[in-house]
């Protein structure tokens, strides 16, 4: 045995202490903390890929439903009765309860403004009945003529019956003979039958001369028209189309693209048709790119001229092909003069509303449009009281179209 310096020197009868030796682990504690990070990451893909829950890490909303007692009333029909619902409503996302293809669809929050993708179509044939009944077409409205509508995949959608044509039938009354003696203003608002409140003021507090524009969205826009056509007012129906900054700028749903087939456009313009009945003519809701393309524009002009309505451009594109094909189908056609409220404040709209009739004194006939914020309702019905007084004629946007085709 070996003995050692230290060993040598070592008091004799005395044991040499014995170093302890420390526990060394086979990894170090950052090691250790990686290993368990793995693994937690290993088991959260297991359960991503494994886990059949086609909304995992969605944010979801549980809601409570409850059986409705039994009662002797019959249920309403479909579509009615849950505006106030959609329009207080915070979408999430559920699972398509409907055999068939997936499709992705951006609801608008009536209130709010606030844009949610709902998935729906696809999935098991459970519950076909009650995804059925929240995806059937909007019913039609009240005094509405049968024979001026034809059923297509979405719904009842405008057509023309012998010299019947919906531009001439749902017509607001006007006395026509006097307007084509006197200069005569018209004005649309639009945007409405998305929010309720905003719609129903305008409705209520303008004069029935002044011509609603209503988009295809909303809980249920049918109904907001039908009220809108009981107070006598005419409607129009806005038509989503594709501005020079889309996708950033998106109108909604089913908007016409130029980058579309002629085919694509007009399914989706017959999907828009079928939202509501009772509607004079189109209008454009944004659009500027495609009312100023002509290969997109010119079919969509021809098929509302084929269904016997008119075409009224808001004038928000000085591009714009609409008067040029509009013309070439005979079809009536109006244009936007001024926009009444691009500074909603009460000075600047009153200044575009005298514009606007000293426009009417010049030209014979001058169209106003604006949307139906609360400080535009005000002043233009403010406005519109003491309009006789002053020689001008309120009418509706029809009678205007009309005069300015015949002028």
């Amino acid at each position: 045995m070996t003995e050692t310096a230290d060993d040598l020197s070592a008091p004799l009868g005395q044991d040499k202490p014995r170093r302890k030796r420390r526990l060394r682990l086979p990894f170090t504690a950052m090691q250790a903390l990686a290993v368990m990070l793995g693994l937690f990451l290993a088991a959260f893909a297991g359960f991503a890929i494994f886990n059949k829950d086609p909304l995992g890490g969605e944010p979801m909303t549980r809601i409570a439903i409850r059986e409705p007692k039994a009662t002797d009333e019959k249920p309403a029909a479909a579509g009615h009765g849950q505006e106030s619902k959609q329009d207080s409503r915070h979408e999430a996302k559920e699972a398509p309860k409907q055999a068939g293809e997936q499709k992705t669809v951006t609801m608008i929050d009536g209130s709010t403004g606030t844009r949610h993708d709902v998935v729906i179509g696809g999935g098991d044939s459970a519950d076909k009945g009650e995804a059925a009944a929240a995806n059937a077409p909007p019913p039609v409205m009240a005094g509405i003529d049968p024979k001026l509508l034809e059923k297509s995949r979405y719904g009842m959608i405008p057509v023309v019956a012998g010299d019947l044509k919906p531009f001439n039938v749902y017509a607001a009354d006007a006395d026509r003979a006097k307007a084509a003696k006197m200069p005569v203003v018209a004005i649309l608002i639009g945007g409405l039958g998305v929010g309720a409140a905003k719609t129903t003021d305008a409705i209520m507090r303008l004069p029935p001369a002044v011509t609603l524009a209503f988009t295809p969205y909303g809980a249920d826009p049918g109904k907001l028209a039908e009220r809108a056509r009981a107070q006598r007012h005419e409607i129009f129906l806005q038509i989503p189309m594709e501005p020079y900054d889309f996708p950033d700028n998106d109108p909604g749903p089913q908007t016409l693209l130029t980058s579309l087939t002629t085919d694509q456009n007009m399914d989706r313009l017959y999907w828009h048709l079928s939202r509501m009945q009772g509607y004079a003519g189109l209008t454009n809701f944004m659009g500027a790119r495609f009312v100023a393309t002509e290969p997109a524009m010119q079919p969509i002009i021809r098929e509302a001229a084929k269904r016997g309505l008119g075409f009224f451009d808001d004038g928000s594109s000085p591009r714009s092909i609409a008067p040029q094909a509009a013309a070439s189908a005979a079809m009536p056609f109006g244009k936007g003069d001024i926009a009444i409220d691009v500074v909603p404040t009460p000075v600047e709209i009153d200044r575009a509303l005298n514009k606007l009739e000293s426009m009417a004194r010049e030209r014979g006939t001058a169209v106003g449009t604006a949307s139906a914020l609360p400080v535009s309702i005000e002043r233009i019905g403010a406005w519109t009281k003491t309009l006789s007084d002053r020689g001008i004629l309120l009418v509706p946007l029809t009678t205007a179209m009309l005069k300015s085709k015949s002028s």
